[in-house]
């Protein structure tokens, strides 16, 4: 077998072609066998986290006679994608295969040359598919295009978790903004920070890990002002190899310190977004250093989804105090929250909570999570879940 690598240099495309001859199962191919592979789609697809958008998340693996024949995924937009890997390891053994990919094949010339045809052209007998693509320019064509070549069709298999790995990219076509994620960490009595502000850390290591694998995954991250003057962060990944998201820091006023750790670019990029005309002395100092810097007339939550949704990004993570967090929860910028929670009291009338005042006076009116899921972490609890839809 020749390994296929993890992690992908901006400047270095390695071969995502994986060259398999492995025996998966003696069974007779049936749902069970079905779902296996499918599963084994995604956790292909998974390899290019926060690298493909603002195209969706794909894996595919070609199967003939109960044997994998051959393996890949869309490593980043502009390259070729999952089925062409898959393909080309498979070669002339592809004729008479089933392929399995977790998003409907493309029928249309974009960047690249249309999947489906390259699947027909190639001569596999059976195509099966996780979920349908929603993308206007495909939806159903791909499907409709190898039913009307002779292909057999199957669609729907492990359907469910095809529609979690590319949520952000089924937001992205659907609502034309990138999925807002608000993550944040507090104590059991609700705090994000002690009075004095000091907030390091709420949770354990564990958890911290956690939140760094998720920041790999996303386009974007973005804080406030204060974050950047309390905390001093870097959001990076932490992890060697990873993607990092574009560090952007949202500041009407630019009043921020001139040493943060986001403005050293070397790791990972930064984006200032502010106001027309702040602090001019200050954007100089930014662009010196290689951050960049974009004016808006009115600097919203809104306004900086709308942005980074032209930037073609498909997922986007709140990391910022209350204040933002409520200003992006009441504007629509976020869809999906991520809590962790310690067990740790910290009390202090005057300690930060993580969502500030979002206008709501009765219990009644509170936001009820949609979907929630719970999650132990170490010794902390994640909850994680999804804002209701607004009409």
């Amino acid at each position: 077998m020749v390994a296929q690598a993890d992690a992908f240099s901006a400047n270095n495309t390695q071969d995502n072609t994986l060259l398999v001859r492995s025996p998966v199962s003696k069974e007779k191919i049936g749902s069970d066998f079905d779902s296996r592979i499918m599963q084994r789609c995604l956790e292909l697809a998974r390899r290019a986290l926060g690298r493909t958008s603002p195209n969706p998340l794909v894996g595919a693996v070609i199967v003939k006679d109960g044997e994998i024949i051959g393996e890949g995924f869309h490593p980043r937009v502009g390259e070729p994608h999952a089925e062409v890997f898959a393909l080309r390891a498979a070669g002339v053994n592809a004729r008479g295969a089933t392929i399995y990919v977790n998003l409907e094949p493309c029928n249309h010339y974009g960047r690249t040359p249309p999947c489906s045809e390259g699947l027909i052209t190639a001569g596999v007998a059976k195509v099966v598919v996780g979920m349908v693509d929603p993308n206007p320019l495909v939806a159903g064509g791909g499907i409709a295009r190898l039913r009307g070549a002779g292909v057999e069709v199957v669609v729907g298999v492990e359907e469910a978790a095809c529609q979690q790995l590319n949520e952000a990219f089924v937001h992205r076509i659907l609502h034309k903004r990138p999925l807002g994620i608000l993550k944040y960490a507090m104590t059991l009595d609700g705090k994000i920070a002690a009075s004095s502000g000091h907030s390091a850390w709420v949770t354990s290591q564990d958890a911290r890990s956690e939140v760094h694998q998720l920041r790999a995954a996303c386009d974007a991250v973005i804080v406030g002002g204060n974050t950047v003057r309390h905390d001093n962060p870097y959001l990076t990944s932490h992890q060697v190899g990873a993607h990092n998201p574009l560090r952007v820091v949202m500041s009407r006023h630019l009043n921020l310190p001139e040493n943060a750790r986001l403005w050293q670019t070397a790791e990972a990029p930064t984006l200032v977004l502010t106001e027309v005309g702040a602090n001019p002395h200050f954007q100089d100092l930014l662009l010196k250093q290689g951050v960049e810097v974009v004016e808006f007339a009115s600097l919203t939550p809104d306004q900086a989804m709308a942005y980074l949704y032209e930037r073609g990004f498909c997922s986007v993570l709140w990391e910022c105090g209350g204040t933002l967090a409520a200003s992006a929860i009441a504007q629509g910028a976020v869809q999906k929250v991520l809590a962790i929670i310690a067990p740790k009291i910290i009390g202090g009338s005057n300690a930060p909570t993580p969502v500030g005042d979002l206008g709501l006076t009765t219990m009644t009116e509170a936001l009820s999570l949609e979907r929630v899921r719970w999650r132990v972490i170490g010794t902390d609890c994640l909850v994680e879940g999804y804002l209701p839809q607004k009409s």
